[in-house]
């Protein structure tokens, strides 16, 4: 299980493998809509043998939704313009410098304006996304629909994360 280091919200886990871009910056990870909810069961009984009609008082509850969202309760934030997204950002990442480990300050610093440049260049695709304690100033995750793509990809900032062993 990952979880931010500023809220301890779990916002990812090793069932979703991720593939790092932006020399390490972000992670990527493809989520997928799944059906949640209603089971289908044949219990082998005949409704209409038992004078009951198919379905008789069954509501279905099948929702769909976003695997990642609904497995660590990601809360979707409002967009920002570009004034916003970038207050945000510095903001963000000057707090998430002070929790990174040291071993892996320079290597954040060094490589994080790119990763920066790179989703504001995505800004009007991006959906946003915050744990469910939904404190501020804690990691946003990112989610958009790549060309062509039915379901979305989400990035995460990789330094954002803590890996806890469970």
């Amino acid at each position: 299980v990952y979880q931010d280091y500023r809220s301890g919200d779990e916002l990812l886990s090793d069932s979703f493998p991720y593939k790092e871009i932006q020399n390490g910056i972000l992670w990527e990870v493809e989520g997928k809509w799944v059906v949640r909810g209603s089971v289908d069961v044949d219990i082998g009984a005949n409704p209409s043998a038992e004078g009951g009609e198919d379905d008789e008082g069954v509501v279905d509850q099948a929702v769909k939704v976003v695997d990642i969202i609904d497995t660590f309760r990601l809360q979707e934030q409002p967009s920002f313009d570009k004034k916003g997204f970038v207050g945000y950002l510095k903001k963000y990442v000057k707090n998430l410098s002070e929790v990174i480990p040291d071993d892996k300050k320079d290597e954040f610093k060094s490589n994080v304006e790119p990763a920066v440049k790179w989703l504001l260049s995505k800004l009007k695709e991006l959906q946003f996304f915050v744990g469910e304690s939904m404190k501020d100033d804690t990691s946003m995750v990112f989610a958009y629909y790549k060309d062509g793509a039915a379901d979305p990809t989400f990035l995460y900032f990789a330094h954002s994360l803590k890996e806890i062993k469970c």
